[in-house]
């Protein structure tokens, strides 16, 4: 069976779009859900200086990337990838200054994967060409749409309120992981079984 490469968001994508949310409504005494979120800019979404926030979530990022919960059923089916000899490249908007707890966390969370790579920027087109991703899992709606239209790969979006706009044809959007995973079994490996 021929070897894949997964490209993966991490923030909204394996952790639960919401893992944000408690950080922000404890700082800004706010009581936000995720429906409140309709832009990817958060800031959008209650009244806050955006310096004030971005300087606040750079000092919280640590505490932030070590609690945040994975989403249902993602640990499952990466491990499940991963024994059907796909490689698990994970390509986050996370700055390098972020690695260790990263890592950590992936360990905490028992996370399957081969390589990860935090670029410190939501431009993942280079990084993700540079690897040879086969296809792509987002939530971010440009990221995944220019991902498809530049790469020419499937990118699957992890459906938010923030990331409802239209998507073309090759970005495939589904509500769960259990969703994502189906649409890999028949894409992926329904014409490989011998």
């Amino acid at each position: 069976m021929k070897n894949y490469r997964f490209g993966i968001d991490i923030d909204g994508t394996v952790t639960t779009p919401s893992s944000l949310l408690p950080h922000i409504n404890k700082k800004f005494g706010c009581e936000l859900v995720l429906d409140d979120i309709k832009e990817y800019d958060l800031t959008t979404a209650f009244d806050v200086d955006p310096t004030e926030f971005y300087n606040w979530y750079r000092e919280a990022e640590p505490e932030i990337c070590l609690t945040s919960s994975t989403q249902e059923q993602a640990k499952q089916f990466l491990t499940d990838w991963q024994k059907q000899q796909v490689e698990l490249y994970y390509i986050s908007a996370r700055g390098p200054e972020v690695m260790d707890v990263t890592m950590q966390w992936f360990e905490q969370e028992q996370l399957p994967y081969d390589h990860v790579e935090l670029i410190g920027s939501h431009r993942k087109i280079e990084t993700a060409r540079k690897f040879g991703t086969d296809i792509f899992f987002e939530d971010k709606h440009d990221n995944a749409v220019d991902l498809h239209e530049e790469l020419d790969i499937p990118v699957i979006l992890f459906d938010t309120p923030y990331n409802r706009n239209p998507i073309p044809n090759g970005v495939i959007r589904v509500n769960n992981w259990n969703e994502a995973n189906a649409w890999i079994q028949h894409n992926f490996f329904a014409s490989h079984v011998n």
